[in-house]
């Protein structure tokens, strides 16, 4: 009997010849996967074996995808996603979660509460792949829409996505966004400080049209002066950076400043917040992997210092949230 080529493609080598489009080297390949280069060439020559066709070609001493082997690698992905799909509803069937999810989290929540939340899951869900991408609230709302995201963790201060009814929405707490102000600043002598006091600063923020970006413009035009921008950084610790070295001054959430940054952080008067939630498809396929991930992101102490009302700053000048 004639096999077809759907007959004959393993899902391991599908997986290596997608991480290598996504990666870009075969060496890249084995050092995620943990296996030799060698092991990650011969899979992928195994695999042109099965499809027949020429799927890498060499430039020099390195290696890129054919046409054939960019389109199997890009089908490849639903390919596994679909199979993935299909084994988390059979096993969901007996409540154990498994498959991928894709978790979108803003960038101040990934190393505080999405990377715990993903080590905790490593353990006790060691069939659930938990996919992290960041992306901020303007961002992951739409991406939670379309399906290029399972659960999001956003604000839902963000006007930008509308709440409706298809969605599930769970509180995780409440963060105080601050002022943050180069060490010896003159405004750090204050316990609580006014934005008006702050019209002749010189700003870092983030990128335009982001969050963080539109909430600083509106405070700053709200207490009566537009910000004078000296730098726009989506990586919140150039912006730390920024602050410490060159006296700009800037907005951010407190989840963002850790504590190894040289930093003032100052509560705003009146006190501003943003609230942190996590964000689902109601009736979403892979409920039982789903709520683990659920679970796992409010099952931390981290969420319980979003909740409770945030220690004094007065008078420190450095480490304002670990």
């Amino acid at each position: 009997m004639r096999r077809t080529i759907g007959s004959v493609l393993n899902s391991g080598r599908l997986h290596l010849l997608s991480q290598l489009d996504t990666l870009g080297t075969v060496r890249a390949v084995a050092d995620t996967l943990h296996l030799s280069a060698s092991t990650v060439s011969q899979q992928l020559a195994v695999l042109e074996t099965e499809t027949r066709c020429r799927l890498i070609e060499r430039t020099g001493r390195r290696v890129r995808l054919t046409p054939a082997g960019l389109l199997l690698a890009r089908r490849a992905r639903e390919i596994l996603d679909r199979m993935a799909d299909v084994e988390a509803e059979l096993r969901a069937l007996n409540d154990e979660p498994i498959g991928t999810v894709r978790l979108a989290v803003f960038q101040s929540a990934i190393y505080s509460l999405a990377v715990p939340a993903a080590n905790r899951l490593a353990t006790t869900h060691p069939h659930l792949r938990l996919e992290l991408v960041e992306m901020e609230p303007h961002e992951s709302g739409p991406a939670l829409r379309s399906g290029e995201a399972d659960v999001i963790v956003t604000t839902t201060d963000y006007s930008g996505l509308t709440w409706g009814t298809d969605l599930d929405v769970m509180s995780l707490g409440s963060d105080p966004v601050l002022l943050v102000l180069p060490n010896g600043h003159p405004l750090a002598a204050r316990a609580a400080v006014d934005l008006a006091a702050c019209k002749e600063e010189t700003w870092a923020c983030d990128r335009p049209q982001s969050y963080m970006a539109d909430l600083t413009v509106r405070l700053c035009r709200e207490s009566g002066f537009e910000p004078r921008v000296a730098c726009r950084f989506s990586n919140y610790l150039m912006l730390l950076r920024h602050v410490e070295t060159t006296g700009s001054i800037a907005l951010l959430p407190a989840l963002a400043v850790t504590a190894d940054h040289a930093v003032v952080t100052r509560r705003l008067s009146p006190p501003v917040h943003r609230n942190v939630a996590v964000v689902v498809r109601r009736g979403a396929p892979q409920r039982a992997a789903v709520n683990a991930v659920i679970t796992a992101l409010r099952d931390h102490p981290e969420i319980e210092a979003l909740s409770a009302p945030a220690p004094s700053r007065e008078g420190r000048e450095t480490g304002p949230r670990s």
